[in-house]
């Protein structure tokens, strides 16, 4: 069959509250298609509103079969020319709501399974016979609806893929992730080959559409205060909103005493160099060290942070006359894990740039890379002309080091964790491989470790080194570090950082671990 493939259609993931509905958007951008996440029940409206190319229904922790199960509607859809894709729970749903049949707990199938393609379709269209995918139900359809064909199955016998062989397509497996084998040729052929959009989405293109929407929003007389780090997603939010209006951006750096080793002669140097005029340094590292004293629970040091960060914003501002905008560096990612997506998606951590914010604050909140994923905003920077040594950083919490120290936060343990963190970093650049892990620091906590330095025993800091790698921060490995690199980096820490007697190495992946330890 001949396929005229279109450009411009977004494709449109209906979130249930999987923990892979974000990846699936992901994935989907990453093959040149812009993607959507919505919640079910606004699914109808965003068909009335046009320019979808497709739907892809994600997974989710709920079973089809509860009563109050998040549910679509089917008839709707069906008045809809658009393919539908459904993934895990997505599978379920079309099977419930065209008259399959399902049964819960049958078999129940989690990781790598093999599967058998029986009939191809154009989903399987240029794949392998057999090939290995990552499984995790509990619920099974063990019957397709009336006119539907099962097109491929597991290796103990269940239905893992089906259509009706004109716009529903269904797989019981993820797609999406990496541990599927041609999960990505498969998301690929539904784009192209049954949805026809050609690749048209590139975030670097988007720098010209977001200067004008900031121009947009910001009335002529109105002033932005930006919050900068020396992160990529601030510096990058603070290049954005100077191209788009000017003098009248107001960068403000807050040295919290949390930040990295040299943080802020790095970032006066860098946002001096980028042109930025209006920048004001201000030393609040007392205020928010005394609010922390005493602090051990993660969730209640965030909100402390965020909180203090923003009453030094709004002191700060109201010496700024018509400053009614705060600019921030929340990116994609911050969103899903602050469950600002939507109230079927799962809280992780209570802050990044978005969390631990008072019920009511006098700054309007302005976030011009809130739809882009970390990747996105490097290519976002890249195009803006901004340096490597801002876009090639490692991602860096909003909260600072707080997060990577277990307990209280202390001037003794915020030394170590700056120190050690530094140590990491540039052993990794001179080994040539900091720019292939994605995260590299150092956590440090309250357990001790009885030393021998000298002819003297000492009881000392644990120091943990974590290291992974991941394409967007969503899912994580660890990082098989060369062992001569590992001798290093500890052999430097006992020896530099005084009361370190120990140095570990965290090899747990994301999930079930956080890349963060807090």
């Amino acid at each position: 069959m001949y396929y005229v493939e279109i450009m411009g259609l977004k494709i449109i993931v209906v979130d249930f509250g999987g923990q892979y509905a974000h990846l699936i958007a992901r994935r989907i951008r990453e093959l040149g298609v812009y993607s959507e996440i919505i919640e079910p029940e606004n699914l109808s409206e965003v068909l009335i509103e046009g320019g979808v190319g497709g739907v892809i229904l994600s997974g989710g922790p709920r079973s089809v079969l509860e009563d109050d199960a998040p549910t679509i509607d089917s008839d709707y859809l069906r008045s809809y020319d658009i393919p539908v894709l459904g993934i895990c729970y997505g599978h379920h749903l079309l099977a419930k709501e065209f008259g399959g049949e399902l049964v819960r707990g049958h078999i129940r199938e989690y990781g790598r399974t093999r599967i058998k393609i029986i009939n191809e379709d154009d989903i399987y269209h240029g794949l392998p016979r057999e090939f290995h995918v990552w499984m995790s139900h509990w619920d099974t359809v063990v019957k397709p609806p009336k006119g539907w064909i099962v097109t491929s199955i597991s290796e103990t016998g269940i239905i893992t893929s089906m259509t009706d062989n004109k716009r529903f397509y269904s797989t019981q497996f993820h797609p999406e992730v990496y541990h599927t084998e041609h999960g990505s040729k498969i998301l690929e052929n539904f784009l192209r080959r049954i949805c026809r959009i050609s690749p048209w989405w590139n975030p670097g293109d988007q720098v010209s559409r977001i200067i004008e929407e900031i121009r947009n929003i910001i009335g002529e007389e109105e002033k932005v205060i930006c919050a900068v780090s020396g992160g990529v997603d601030s510096v990058t939010t603070a290049v954005l909103v100077s191209k788009a209006i000017g003098e009248r951006l107001h960068c403000i750096f807050i040295d919290t005493g949390l930040l990295r080793k040299n943080e802020k002669e790095n970032v006066e140097n860098t946002l001096k160099n980028l042109g930025i005029k209006n920048l004001a340094i201000v030393d609040a590292s007392e205020r928010f060290l005394k609010r922390l004293r005493g602090v051990g629970d993660p969730e209640e040091k965030r909100k402390i942070i965020g909180e203090e960060f923003i009453k030094v914003f709004e002191e700060v501002s109201s010496r700024i006359e018509n400053a009614r905008w705060l600019a921030q560096g929340t990116i994609y990612p911050d969103r899903v894990e602050s469950g600002r997506t939507g109230r079927h998606s799962a809280l992780i951590k209570s802050h990044h740039n978005v969390g631990g914010l008072p019920d009511k604050i006098s700054l309007n909140i302005l976030e011009p890379l809130k739809d882009f994923y970390k990747d996105e905003v490097r290519m976002i920077a890249r195009k803006l002309g901004i340096p490597k040594e801002i876009w090639g950083r490692h991602p860096f919490p909003g909260p600072g080091i707080a997060v990577r120290i277990i307990g209280e936060v202390n001037e003794e343990k915020l030394n170590i964790c700056r120190e050690a963190s530094a140590i990491v970093e540039e052993e990794l650049s001179r080994s040539g491989i900091y720019d292939y892990v994605w995260q590299a620091f150092a956590v440090v906590g309250d357990d001790k470790w009885v030393g021998v330095m000298g002819d003297e025993r000492l009881e000392g800091y644990i120091v943990t080194i974590r290291i992974v790698e991941s394409m967007d921060g969503m899912t994580a490995d660890w990082h098989r570090i060369d062992y001569d690199i590992m001798d290093r980096i500890s052999r430097r820490i006992t020896n530099e950082i005084p009361k370190v007697t120990m140095v570990t190495y965290a090899v747990s992946s994301k999930p079930p671990s956080t890349i963060e330890p807090c």
